[in-house]
């Protein structure tokens, strides 16, 4: 008789799949796509105008390669991208695999001194700015930064606070002296052969490095997760393999490609897929989004909890015909129960997916299945991934915890970075010497192994003892009529260490109070969960990227709320 060695008792699973893992470069692995379906759309910019099938794309992708190895730039060489979401950013995306460049992706919204960090740790030969756009006037500062632009040639440029950057490349209208124009690289093509790209394409290697991106750091400075063709392309396969993605699908993606979540979960997905990209504006903008979803006839949306309730919010959002809607990621912060109903009933989104993932982990390791039961499908984050490993520990002790308990999520396998560009120390503190990444997130498992994530292991509130988690307490917010969106805080408290406080987004038109939200909890949570201050407010302070800034809630709340000397009592 054959012995049953698993233990299910223990929070610890595997993502067996009868599907094998990809072992392809990106650049390979797209002209296979385009070849399989050359007129089938790829690529819908809106607010650009742009549409490329998938021969279009492919024929744009090579063509930029080859500009940019008429230019100079050549495996290993790190090119910056700093732009929001244009066509060019998908066309560099799959250009530069091909050539064994390592894109390095820029957060728009950086200013001077964020640039200049990200350019030099990572040592960028080269960068692609847009054009300018609202506040953001890409060329002129990076005017800022290296004077020395404005009086060089184009691709030679010799700046003394970036004595790597070499080369500048600016799209769209514009004209930034010292740059070579879009329309330039692409000329220069002329110059490399078909076969000459071919050559440097087959060079590759699928472990390569081929992506930097840039951790939000809420403490220090950001750091650049490396992550490979491997780890991207088959975290993008499998997340829309969860997805049921195929070529007959349209996957509009208003959240931003310099993140791991338009990148992998948006374009990887889509094009391992031969599905069709479609991008509504520059930047999120929920009447965009709509009318997009509308025009372009999209059968999956993606998109953080903030924005999907943005879009259930617009006054006219009944006007908008969303039939299409099948399927969809919410992810990028934990999905508020009620709003993810609504997404599901009113966004017509029966089928749509939670994920879970850090940058670190390409980034993708748990994901719902599109037939879930919906109870599963707004409570977890679903299960692990297909070739994934993953287990909960005890954050004392590092022993995995049984099912049901709370404890530290750790992740292994093809998703785990590189690790941190240039900076060891960082990667062994992330990384330990089982190969497991470290998530820094309280999680619970079920019996049927879906996880339940219960905030930050820095997030948890201790109350005089009591361990109180954020997110059990928003949940049950959202289930007042009037909360439109909720976050929880700890505030230093000289009496019991932590004090819970909330922070509340009522629905348009409506008034909430302290009381009367206190009244609501009463006899509900437990008396040390309720919070004890409550700030009624418009907005969170957010990342670029949706994720909610709870340090900066923190700081902002001692200050209002005379905390200080509170806040200077230390703790063991």
């Amino acid at each position: 008789m054959a012995l049953d060695l698993y233990d299910d008792r223990a929070s610890y699973v595997h993502g067996a799949s009868e599907q094998p893992l990809i072992g392809a470069t990106i650049g390979d692995l797209f002209d296979r796509v385009a070849a399989a379906f050359p007129g089938r759309e790829a690529l819908v910019s809106c607010h650009q105008g742009v549409r490329y099938t998938y021969r279009e794309l492919r024929d744009q992708c090579d063509r930029f390669a080859r500009g940019l190895l008429a230019i100079g730039v050549g495996k290993g060489d790190r090119i910056g991208i700093w732009a929001p979401n244009h066509a060019e950013w998908v066309v560099a995306q799959f250009a530069t695999p091909k050539i064994g460049a390592i894109l390095v992706n820029i957060n728009p919204a950086y200013r001077t001194h964020e640039l200049e960090y990200a350019l030099k740790q990572s040592g960028c030969a080269a960068l692609i700015i847009a054009p300018p756009f609202k506040t953001s006037d890409y060329g002129a500062l990076l005017g800022e930064v290296c004077p020395e632009l404005a009086s060089c040639p184009p691709g030679q440029l010799r700046a003394a606070r970036l004595p790597e950057l070499r080369t500048v490349i600016a799209f769209g209208a514009q004209r930034v002296a010292g740059a070579f124009a879009w329309d330039d690289v692409l000329a220069r093509a002329d110059a490399v052969t078909a076969e000459t790209l071919a050559a440097r394409q087959a060079e590759q290697a699928f472990d390569d490095p081929i992506n930097i991106q840039y951790t939000s750091g809420t403490t220090g400075f950001p750091k650049g997760a490396t992550l490979s063709h491997h780890s991207i392309l088959n975290n993008g396969f499998f997340i829309g393999e969860r997805m049921c993605l195929t070529e007959a699908d349209r996957l509009c993606i208003p959240v931003p490609f310099y993140h791991c979540f338009g990148m992998v979960l948006g374009n990887l997905a889509a094009v391992t897929h031969g599905a069709t990209i479609v991008v509504p504006a520059e930047v999120f903008d929920p009447r965009k989004t709509l009318a997009a979803v509308q025009g372009e006839r999209c059968t999956a949306l993606h998109g953080v909890p903030t924005m999907f309730i943005a879009e259930l919010g617009l006054p006219d959002f009944d006007t908008f015909d969303l039939a299409t809607l099948r399927t969809g990621i919410m992810a990028g912060s934990p999905c508020p129960i009620e709003v993810m109903k609504q997404v599901n009933a009113r966004m017509h989104m029966g089928e749509v997916t939670i994920c879970y993932g850090m940058t670190e982990t390409s980034p993708v390791s748990f994901q719902s299945a599109t037939d879930d039961p919906l109870d599963k499908r707004v409570a977890t984050v679903g299960r692990v991934a297909a070739h994934v490993e993953c287990k909960i520990i005890d954050p004392l002790t590092g022993q995995i915890v049984p099912r049901g308990e709370t404890g530290e999520l750790l992740s292994r396998g093809y998703i785990v970075m590189l690790g941190y560009w240039g900076n060891e120390e960082a990667t062994r503190a992330a990384i330990d010497d089982g190969r497991w990444m470290h998530t820094g997130d309280l999680a619970t498992m079920d019996a049927d192994g879906y996880v339940n994530i219960v905030g930050r292991s820095k997030d948890m509130i201790i109350r005089g003892g009591e361990n109180v988690y954020p997110r059990e307490i928003e949940e049950f917010l959202y289930g007042h009529p009037r909360v439109q969106d909720v976050q929880v805080i700890g505030v230093p408290d000289e009496r019991y260490g932590e004090a819970v406080m909330a922070w509340i987004i009522a629905r348009p038109g409506e008034a909430v109070t302290e009381g009367e939200l206190r009244a609501y909890c009463e006899g509900k949570i437990a008396h040390y969960k309720i919070p004890r201050y409550w700030r009624f407010t418009d907005s969170f302070p957010m990342t670029v990227t949706g994720k909610i800034q709870k340090f900066k809630m923190r700081e902002a709340a001692v200050g209002e709320l005379g905390l200080t000397a509170a806040a200077t009592i230390r703790t063991a």
